[in-house]
C-alpha cells in the first residue's frame, strides 16, 4: 500500500479538497500561508486598543481627488466626442454635396431679392449659375481631396525619415497602387459626373452604396473556424444584394427623364471603383480562396512597408484625381481652357438674375406654358471669398471628424462616440437636407447665412412624399443597413487602450469627400481572441511539478490537456509583474510608504484573481504579482558573538513594520505570519505571504559574500527573475518568447509611494507598443523644508516640459529606478543585461556606470532600438533630500553621470538612429542643444549676474565682472583644497548670499525692463518663460501648487546652475553614494586593516617633509648602545645593533604557534577515533540538516567537546554552516517563522552567479591608489575642458558687450522715438533709439527661445495624450448600456473587480461595521465599555482576502435578497455599506450557486462518479452526523462555518461527507 501523506497534507473531516485557499484549515496550522488577525488571549486589564489610523498615503489621496472629477470629465467627453463627430460629419457631407451641386452647367436657382440692390422684394427671380462658378467649385473639390492626401504624404515621409522603413516587393506596390487608383477614379467620377446630376437627397443616399468590394472580400475571407459562420455568410449575401441595388435604382428611375442625362449611367462604375479603396481591411490570409489569401499576405507585409508605399501613392492619387477632374469638367464646360482661368474664377464675377412671373389661376398664361420671363436680366456680383471659406470649413470639419473619431477609439468609447455618430451621419444629413429644401421651396429667403445664389440641388414639391412613393427612396434603408452590417466591427472593438493609429485605421488618413464611409470602412477589424478564465490558474498555492517550485506562473499550470509543449498557450500572454525594490538605509516612514504600496498591489491583484475565479469574468487588466526586496549590506556583527553576523537594524525595522503597514492598508488590526527564513549563498532570505496571497521576498545581501551597491542588486534580480526563473526552465523557446514579452520588472526605491492604478497605466503603455522597453511615471518629491520646495518646482518643470518633450519627439533618456516598469524581453536583449554586468575598470566607468545606473540602463535600451516613454498620469511619491548637503551630494552623483551618458549617446548617434526608430536626427540636435546649454550654463549664469549687477547697482561692466568672478574663483579653490564638508559649508553660505543678490537682481531687472519696454528681448524672453511655466501649471491643475515655489527657484539659480556644477565636477573623483550613509559596525578584519593603514599613513607622513629628510638614513629597527639627541633634530648612536622584538609581539607569536599545534593534535585524535583529553562531550544530539543541494548534512563534530572552563562559561558550541544553520536565523527580532531551504538548482544558480558576476570586489592598496589617481586625472581633464569652454564663451560675449556700439544688431521691437525741438533753427528733430544686441547674445536668446517653444508645444501634445490615457482607464457603466437594459449579470461582469474589493475587505468581517468608536459618533452615545468587552471576547478572525470574500460570498442568500431580508452574515446585512442593489445581491447568489454546483460535480468526477450517487441509506441523518464528524471536530464558526458558507441541504452534505471519507481511504496505508 502507498505510504501515508505528510501530516500537513492529511485531510480533515469536512474539508473541501477543491479549496486551495486554506479555508478549511485553522489559521494556526502550518499549511496556512497568509496572514492572521490578533488572536492571542487578551487580559481583562489590557483590553484598551489603538485603532488603525484613517489617514491615507499621498497616492491614495491623489486617487480619491481624481476619481469623481475624471468620471464627470469622461461623461462630458462621451457627449462632446459624439457631438463633434456627428456635427462635423454632417457639415462635411453637406458641404461636399453643396459643392457638387454647383457643378451642374446652366443651373437655375430661385433667389431672394431682399438684400440685393436693384431688385424688387415683391418679385421672384431666378439666378443662372455661370461657368466661373462651375470652375471654382471644381477646384475647391480638388483641394478638399488633396489636403488629407498631403497629410498622408507628410506622415509617410516623416515615418520614413525619422524611423525605419522597408521597401515593398513590386507585386505588393503594384496592387496597392492599382486599388488606390481605382478608388481615386471612382471618387472623381462620383463627385464630378454623378452627384451634380442628382438632387442632393439622392446623392446623400447613394453614398451608402460604396461598400460592395469590402462586403465581397469580407464574404470570401470567412472561415469555418468562426462561430455561426452560416448565418454570417447569409447576412453577407443579403448585404451584397442590397449594395447591388444601388447600382441600378437611380439609373432606372431617371431613365428617359433627361435626354442629356447619360452621366447617370456612370453610377455603377463610380461606386464600384470607389469601393476598392477599402479592400485591405476585409482580406484575410487564412481565406480558402487563393486570391484573397494572396491579398491577405500583402496586408501583413504592409505593416512594415505601408509608409514607403504611400509616399508615392498619395502623390499619385492627387495626380489621378486632377486628371479625372479635367476629363469630367471638359464634358460640362463649353471651352476646356476655362478650367485653368483660376484668377477669374476665384475673383468676384457677375451672375445673371432673371425675373419670373407666377402662374395665374388655372395654371395657364397666354402664350406661355407656365412662366413669362422678361427679356431683361440684372447682373449681381458673387460673394468674395465664399469658396475659400467653404474650403476651410470643409477641411476643418473633416479633420475634426477624423481626429475626434480616432480619439474615441483610443479612449475606448468607440461604440457611443464613434460608431453611433458615423452611422447617423447620412440619416441626419438627409433629414436636414429635406428640411432645408422644403423651406427653400416655400420661400427663397429662408437661408440668409449663405449667398443667395448658392444652394443644394433640390427637387420641387412635396419632397418627402415624392421620394417615398415615386423614386423608391425607401430602398435607401436597405443600403444603410447593409453598410451597417459590413461595418459591424466598429461597434465591438477589441483593441487595447490608447492603441496607435496603425492599429486603429488601415490607411494613414481619410477621404474627406466620403468622410463617414471612410471612417467606418477604414477602421481596422479587431479579430484577436480573448483570454478565458479557463486558461488561468487562479490557485497560487497549487504547484503540480518541480518547475513550479521556482517558477510560479499561470502558464505552467494551464492547457494541461495539450501535450504539445512547444505550442504557445493563451495564458502565456498574461501580464506578470515583479516588483523589485532596492533598499539600504531607509527610515521608518520611508519603509512604511513602500510596504503600504506593495500591500495595495496585493489587495488589487487578489480582487482581480478572485473575480475571475468565482465570478467567472475575464479581466483584461489581470496580472500576477510578486515582490522582491534586495537589501544591501544587510548584516552586521552580533553584539553577543563577534564571530557571527546578524541582520542589521534596517532589516529588523522592515520585519517590525510589516504588521503596521497591513493595519494601515486594511484599516483593521492584522498580523502577517512571520516570514519564512532561508539560508542562501548570498546571505539570507525572508519570505512573507500577504493577505492577498502574493509574496514579499526579501533578499538579505552579505557584502562579504556578494557584491553590494544598487547596480549589482539590479544585476542580481535581472539574472534571477529573467535568467533563472524564465530562461532556465523546461518550456519551449516560443513560450519563453511570449512570456518574456509579457513579464515586467517594476523597479522601486525603498521609500516609494504609489497606487495600483499608477502601475496599470504603465502596463497600458507596454501593451500599446511591444517595442517599448521601459516606462516611467511622474515622480513627486515628498518632505519638508526649503530644499524640498525647490525640488517640487524643479521636478514639476522637468516632467512638464523636458520629459514630455523627450516622450513626444523621441525617447525619454532616463527612466528613474525609483518607479519604472521595464520589459523583461528588452532587458534580456543583446548588449543590455550582459553589458550591464560590466565591472568598472576605468575612471569614467565609475561615473557613467555606478553613479548613474538607471540612466545607463536606459541608454543601453535605446542603443538596442527600444523606446522609453513617460506617463504623466502614473503618480509616485518619493522622499527627497531635505538638507542642503544631502541634496548637493545627490546631485554630485547625478550631474556627471547624466552628462556622461548623454555624451555616450550623442557620440554613437549614427548607429543609434539606424537602430532605433524613435530617435531621429532632429531629436539628436535637440539633445545636443540641451547639452550645449548645460555645458555653457555656468557661463550664461555668470554673464546674467554681470549684466544684472550693472542694471541693479548702476556700476560698470568691468567692476561687475570683478565682483562676480572673485567669489567663483575662491569657491573653485575651496573645492580643490578643502574636504567635502567644508566645501558644502562654503557653498551653503554662498548660496544664501546669491539668493539675496538675486532678489536685488530681480528688482533691478524689473526696473530695466520698465525702461526698455515690453518689446525688449529680455522682456519677451522673461514673459515667455514665466508664461510657459504658468500655462504648464494650469494644464496640470492637480499639480498647480508646484508653481508656488517658482520664486525660490529663481533665487537658487546661481547656486544650482553655477556652484552645484562646479562642486560636482571638482568632486568627480569621489564615487561614494553620498546619501543615507551612516556608521556601521566593523569586523575584526576591517578594524585590523584600518589600524595597519593608519600606521602606514603615519610612517609615510614621517618620511615626508624636512624632518624626514634629515632622518632619511635612520632605520627604525636600529638602536645604539650609547645615544645622544638634541630636541629630536640630531641623534648620535654608538655601537649600532638591531632592536629586539617587543615582548608582546613575541607572546603573540608563541600563542599563535600553540594554537596551530593544538588544532593539529585535535585533527589527529579525531582521525584515530580517540576521545579528546580533558574535555567533556556536549549533551545535545548531532545536528542534521538538509542543505540547499538536497544532501543531508551531519556535522563532522556532532559531539563537539569543550574544556571544562569553556563549558562552564559559554556552554556547548554549535558547528555552523551558512547554508544550513546560520547564526542570523536565530535572531529573535525576525520572529518565530519557520525555516526552509532553497531547491538545489537555485542554490547552484546563485553560486554560479556570484562566481561569474557578483563576487565581492576586493581591491588591494595598489589598485585602489591607481584608481584614485585615474579618477583625479579624469576630474582634472573634465574641469579644465569645462572651464576653458565657459571662459572662452564668457570672454567672447563680454567683449562683444563692451563693444556693442560698434558690433551690434538693432532689435526691431521696443523702439524709442525721441522728439527734440531746436529753438535756434526752429526745427523738430525726430530720432529713433533701437535696443542693441551683440550677435552672440542674439543667437543665445533665439537658442533658448527655440528650446522653450519646442518644450511648450510638446507639453501640450503630451498633456492631451495623458488626459486620453486617464479617460481610457476610467470605466463608466452608465455609458455602456442603458440602465433599464442592463441585466444584473452584465452589471456584475462590468464591475466584478469592484464587487470583489468590497466583499474581500478584512475590515468589518467580524460585524464591527456599526462600531461607534470607529465611526466617531457623539461622545455621549459612545459605548466604550461595551466595545472593549466585545473586542476582548472575539474569536480568531479571518486573515486572507479571498477567505474573507468567500465568507461573504457563500453567505449570500438569493431568497433573502429577493425578499429584502437580511442575509445570514452580519456584514451583508447592511447593503448600503457595499453599495449594492438588491438585484445585484440576487445575481451574486445565483453565481454562488453555480460555483457550488461546479465544485460538487468536479469532486464527483474526481472520485470516478459522473453524477452524484443515489442509494438507499439505512442510517438516519443523526447517524451520519455522529459517524462522519470526528471527535472534537467542531466547526470553527469564527473562521468559516459549513452552514453559513454554503447552506447545503443536510442530505447533500451527508453525501459529500461520505464521498470525502471514500477519498480519504486512498491515503491510508
Amino acid at each position: 500500500m502507498p505510504p501515508p501523506p505528510p501530516a500537513h497534507l492529511q485531510m480533515v473531516e469536512g474539508s473541501d479538497p477543491e479549496f486551495s485557499d486554506d479555508e478549511n484549515s485553522p489559521l494556526n496550522q502550518d499549511i496556512y500561508g497568509g496572514s492572521r488577525r490578533s488572536v492571542q488571549e487578551t487580559k481583562a486589564w489590557d483590553v484598551f486598543r489603538t485603532l488603525p489610523p484613517s489617514t491615507s498615503s499621498l497616492s491614495e489621496d491623489n486617487q480619491k481627488f481624481l476619481e469623481i472629477t475624471i468620471k464627470f470629465l469622461k461623461v462630458f467627453t462621451y457627449l462632446l466626442t459624439f457631438g463633434v463627430v456627428l456635427t462635423s460629419g454632417v457639415i462635411t457631407k453637406g458641404l461636399v454635396l453643396l459643392m457638387t451641386s454647383q457643378l451642374k452647367n446652366t443651373k437655375k436657382l430661385p433667389i431672394c431679392a431682399k438684400n440685393l440692390n436693384g431688385l424688387s422684394n415683391e418679385k421672384d427671380y431666378v439666378a443662372t449659375i455661370p461657368e466661373e462658378e462651375n470652375v471654382v467649385w471644381a477646384w475647391v473639390l480638388l483641394f478638399c481631396f488633396i489636403v488629407p492626401e498631403l497629410g498622408t504624404w507628410f506622415r509617410s515621409t516623416r515615418m520614413c525619415v525619422f524611423k525605419s522603413w522597408k521597401k515593398p516587393p513590386f507585386g505588393d506596390f503594384f496592387w496597392v497602387l492599382l486599388f488606390e487608383t481605382l478608388h481615386t477614379v471612382g471618387t472623381g467620377l462620383l463627385v464630378y459626373l454623378v452627384l451634380p446630376d442628382l438632387d442632393v437627397i439622392k446623392g446623400a443616399m447613394l453614398t451608402n452604396c460604396v461598400a460592395f468590394i469590402p462586403g465581397l472580400f469580407g464574404l470570401l475571407s470567412r472561415t469555418r473556424k468562426e462561430s455561426r459562420v452560416a448565418l454570417k455568410v447569409m447576412m453577407d449575401l443579403l448585404a451584397l444584394a442590397c449594395q447591388l441595388t444601388g447600382f441600378v435604382v437611380w439609373p432606372i428611375v431617371e431613365y428617359g427623364k433627361d435626354p442629356n442625362g447619360w452621366r447617370i449611367w456612370l453610377i455603377p462604375l463610380a461606386i464600384l471603383l470607389t469601393s476598392f479603396g477599402w479592400w485591405e481591411n476585409y482580406v484575410d490570409k487564412h481565406s480558402k480562396f487563393s486570391l484573397i489569401k494572396y491579398y491577405g499576405g500583402i496586408k501583413e507585409r504592409l505593416w512594415r512597408t505601408r509608409y514607403f508605399c504611400y509616399i508615392f501613392v498619395s502623390l499619385w492619387k492627387c495626380l489621378v484625381f486632377f486628371t479625372v477632374m479635367l476629363s469630367a469638367m471638359s464634358t460640362r464646360l463649353q471651352e476646356f481652357s476655362t478650367i485653368f482661368e483660376l484668377r477669374k474664377a476665384f475673383s468676384v464675377h457677375s451672375i445673371n438674375v432673371t425675373e419670373v412671373r407666377e402662374t395665374l389661376p388655372g395654371h395657364t398664361v397666354p402664350d406661355f406654358p407656365t412662366v413669362a420671363p422678361f427679356e431683361n436680366t440684372v447682373p449681381i456680383m458673387s460673394s468674395h471669398g465664399t469658396p475659400v471659406y467653404v474650403f476651410l470649413i470643409q477641411v476643418l470639419t473633416a479633420w475634426l471628424c477624423y481626429i475626434f473619431g480616432k480619439f474615441a477609439c483610443k479612449i475606448c468609447i468607440q461604440g457611443f462616440s464613434f460608431a453611433f455618430p458615423v452611422n447617423l451621419t447620412i440619416p441626419v444629413s438627409i433629414s436636414l437636407l429635406i428640411t432645408a429644401c422644403g423651406l427653400r421651396f416655400d420661400t427663397a429667403c429662408s437661408f440668409s447665412v449663405i449667398p443667395e445664389y448658392l444652394f443644394w440641388e433640390c427637387k420641387n414639391g412635396d419632397i418627402l412624399n415624392d421620394f417615398l412613393n415615386n423614386d423608391y427612396a425607401w430602398v435607401w434603408l436597405f443600403w444603410l443597413l447593409s453598410q451597417t452590417w459590413i461595418t459591424l466591427h466598429i461597434w465591438t472593438p477589441k483593441c487595447e487602450r490608447l492603441a496607435s493609429t496603425e492599429k486603429l485605421f488601415v490607411t494613414p488618413m481619410y477621404n474627406s469627400l466620403l468622410i463617414d464611409q471612410s471612417l467606418a470602412l477604414n477602421r481596422r477589424r479587431d479579430d484577436e481572441g480573448d483570454v478565458k478564465t479557463e486558461d488561468l490558474n487562479l490557485n497560487p498555492d497549487d504547484h503540480e511539478n518541480e518547475v513550479s517550485q521556482y517558477y510560479e506562473t499561470i502558464s505552467i499550470h494551464t492547457d494541461s490537456s495539450n501535450n504539445n509543449t512547444s505550442k504557445i498557450k493563451s495564458s502565456d500572454h498574461i501580464i506578470r509583474i515583479y516588483a523589485t525594490a532596492t533598499m539600504w538605509h531607509e527610515n521608518e516612514e520611508e519603509m512604511m510608504e513602500m510596504l503600504k504600496s506593495i500591500l495595495r498591489m496585493d489587495e488589487d491583484q487578489s480582487a482581480r484573481r478572485v473575480a475571475q475565479k468565482y465570478l467567472k469574468v475575464v479581466d483584461l487588466d489581470y496580472y500576477e504579482f510578486e515582490t522582491h526586496i534586495f537589501f544591501d549590506d544587510a548584516f552586521e556583527i552580533s553584539d553577543d558573538n563577534e564571530d557571527e553576523n546578524v541582520v542589521n537594524q534596517f532589516v529588523k525595522l522592515l520585519v517590525n513594520l510589516m504588521d503596521d503597514a497591513a493595519t494601515h492598508v486594511h484599516q483593521t488590526n492584522i498580523r502577517i505570519r512571520p516570514p519564512k527564513k532561508f539560508p542562501t549563498p548570498y546571505g539570507g532570505r525572508l519570505v512573507w505571504t500577504l493577505p492577498g496571497k502574493t509574496k514579499i521576498v526579501a533578499h538579505l545581501k552579505d557584502k562579504s559574500k556578494i557584491r553590494h551597491k544598487k547596480r549589482w542588486s539590479q544585476v542580481m534580480y535581472m539574472y534571477y527573475l529573467l535568467g533563472f526563473k524564465l530562461m532556465d526552465q523546461p518550456i519551449s523557446v516560443d513560450r519563453k518568447e511570449v512570456i518574456a514579452e509579457n513579464t515586467f520588472l517594476l523597479t522601486l526605491d525603498g521609500d516609494i509611494d504609489f497606487a495600483p492604478s499608477a502601475v496599470a497605466l504603465l502596463v497600458d503603455l507596454m501593451k500599446k507598443n511591444t517595442n517599448l522597453g521601459a516606462a516611467c511615471g511622474r515622480i513627486h518629491p515628498v518632505g519638508s523644508g526649503l530644499m524640498v520646495w525647490y525640488q517640487m518646482f524643479e521636478y514639476a518643470i522637468g516632467h512638464w516640459l523636458q520629459k514630455a518633450t523627450e516622450h513626444m519627439i523621441g525617447c525619454v533618456l532616463c527612466s528613474p529606478g525609483c518607479f519604472s516598469l521595464f520589459r523583461g524581453k528588452a532587458l534580456m536583449d543583446d548588449n543590455v543585461m550582459a553589458r550591464y554586468t560590466t565591472k568598472s575598470s576605468q575612471a569614467r566607468h565609475y561615473v557613467q556606470y555606478d553613479q548613474g545606473e538607471d540612466r545607463w540602463l536606459c541608454t543601453l535600451l535605446l542603443q538596442r532600438g527600444y523606446r522609453v516613454e513617460y506617463s504623466a498620469a502614473s503618480d509616485a511619491y518619493t522622499h527627497a533630500p531635505e538638507g542642503f548637503s544631502e541634496f548637493y551630494n545627490q546631485r554630485r552623483r547625478w550631474v556627471p553621470s547624466t552628462m556622461a551618458n548623454i555624451m555616450d549617446l550623442l557620440q554613437d548617434y549614427k548607429k543609434t538612429i539606424e537602430v532605433n526608430d524613435n530617435i531621429s536626427l532632429p531629436y539628436i540636435s535637440y539633445q545636443t542643444m540641451l547639452m550645449a546649454g548645460t555645458i555653457l550654463g555656468p557661463a550664461t549664469i555668470f554673464l546674467m549676474l554681470v549684466g544684472a549687477f550693472v542694471a541693479a547697482f548702476r556700476i560698470g561692466n568691468w567692476l561687475s565682472f570683478q565682483y562676480n568672478i572673485i567669489p567663483i574663483l575662491l569657491f573653485m579653490v575651496t573645492c580643490f583644497t578643502l574636504k567635502s564638508a567644508w566645501q558644502l559649508i562654503v557653498a551653503q553660505i554662498m548660496s544664501a548670499s546669491y539668493a539675496l543678490i538675486m532678489m536685488a537682481v530681480i528688482v533691478g531687472t524689473t526696473l530695466q525692463l520698465g525702461e526698455d519696454g515690453i518689446g525688449s528681448p529680455s522682456a519677451i524672453f522673461l514673459i515667455a518663460l514665466s508664461g510657459s511655466f504658468f500655462i504648464a501649471a494650469c494644464m496640470h491643475p492637480q499639480e498647480f501648487k508646484c508653481i508656488i515655489p517658482g520664486l525660490l527657484y529663481l533665487l537658487c539659480i546661481p547656486s544650482m546652475y553655477l556652484l552645484l556644477i562646479i562642486y560636482s565636477l571638482i568632486n568627480l573623483n569621489i564615487v561614494s553614494w553620498g546619501t543615507r550613509e551612516i556608521a556601521t559596525k566593523k569586523t575584526k578584519k576591517e578594524l585590523e586593516a584600518e589600524r595597519k593603514a593608519a600606521e602606514e599613513a603615519k610612517k609615510m607622513k614621517k618620511k615626508d617633509g624636512l624632518l624626514a629628510f634629515l632622518h632619511k638614513d635612520q632605520m627604525d629597527n636600529d638602536e645604539g648602545s650609547i645615544e645622544f639627541s638634541l630636541a629630536g633634530l640630531f641623534k648620535i648612536m654608538c655601537c649600532i645593533h638591531e632592536k629586539p622584538n617587543d615582548d608582546r609581539q613575541q607572546l603573540a607569536s608563541i600563542a599563535s604557534s600553540l594554537e596551530s599545534l593544538k588544532k593539529r593534535f585535535e585533527t589527529i585524535e579525531s582521525h584515530m577515533g580517540l576521545p579528546p583529553a580533558g574535555r567533556r562531550r556536549s549533551s545535545h544530539q548531532p545536528r542534521s540538516s538538509l542543505r540547499g543541494d538536497g544532501v543531508s548534512v551531519i556535522s563532522e563534530h556532532a559531539g563537539d567537546d569543550y574544556s571544562d572552563s569553556e563549558s562552564e562559561k559559554s556552554g556547548p558550541k554549535e558547528e555552523r554552516d551558512d547554508l544550513v544553520n546560520p547564526y542570523w536565523m536565530e535572531d529573535k527580532a525576525l520572529k518565530r517563522g519557520e525555516v526552509d531551504y532553497m531547491p538545489g538548482a537555485e542554490v547552484q544558480f546563485f553560486k554560479d552567479l556570484i562566481e561569474k558576476y557578483l563576487y565581492p570586489l576586493i581591491k588591494n592598496g595598489t589598485e585602489q591608489r591607481k584608481m584614485e589617481g585615474d579618477l583625479k586625472e579624469l576630474r582634472n581633464i573634465a574641469v579644465f575642458s569645462f572651464t576653458m569652454m565657459n571662459a572662452i564663451f564668457v570672454l567672447i560675449v563680454f567683449l562683444l558687450q563692451l563693444n556693442k556700439d560698434t558690433i551690434h544688431i538693432n532689435w526691431p521691437l521696443g523702439v524709442k522715438t525721441n522728439i527734440t525741438f531746436d529753438e535756434a533753427t526752429s526745427e523738430v528733430l525726430i530720432s529713433q533709439e533701437y535696443l542693441q544686441l551683440e550677435p552672440i547674445g542674439l543667437v543665445f536668446v533665439f537658442f533658448f527661445a527655440l528650446i522653450l517653444v519646442i518644450q511648450f508645444v510638446a507639453m501640450l501634445f503630451h498633456r492631451f495624450g495623458t488626459i486620453s490615457h486617464i479617460l481610457a482607464s476610467t470605466e463608466l457603466t452608465c455609458c455602456n448600456k442603458k440602465a433599464e437594459d442592463a441585466t444584473e449579470d452584465a452589471f456584475i461582469q462590468k464591475n466584478a473587480v469592484d464587487i470583489v474589493r468590497q466583499l474581500q475587505r478584512l475590515k468589518g468581517i467580524d460585524g464591527d461595521y456599526d462600531s461607534d468608536s470607529v465611526q466617531g459618533g457623539q461622545l455621549g452615545r459612545r459605548k466604550t465599555i461595551h466595545n472593549l468587552e466585545r473586542h476582548r471576547q472575539k474569536k480568531q478572525a479571518i486573515g486572507t482576502l479571498d477567505v474573507a470574500f468567500k465568507k461573504r460570498f457563500f453567505s449570500i442568500s438569493a431568497e433573502a435578497a429577493e425578499n429584502g431580508l437580511e442575509t445570514e452574515t452580519p456584514v451583508l446585512g447592511n447593503m448600503r455599506r457595499l453599495s449594492m442593489r438588491r438585484e445585484t445581491i440576487k445575481a451574486l447568489a445565483e453565481r454562488r450557486e453555480t460555483v457550488v454546483q461546479e465544485r460538487r460535480q468536479s469532486k464527483m468526477q474526481t472520485m470516478g462518479a459522473k453524477k452524484p450517487r443515489t442509494r438507499t441509506s439505512i442510517a438516519s441523518e443523526a447517524d451520519n452526523q455522529r459517524v462522519f464528524t470526528p471527535t472534537g471536530g467542531n466547526i470553527n464558526d469564527a473562521y468559516e462555518s459549513d452552514t453559513d458558507n454554503y447552506g447545503i441541504p443536510p442530505s447533500v452534505r451527508s453525501a459529500l461527507r461520505f464521498a470525502r471519507t471514500e477519498e480519504n481511504v486512498i491515503y491510508k496505508p
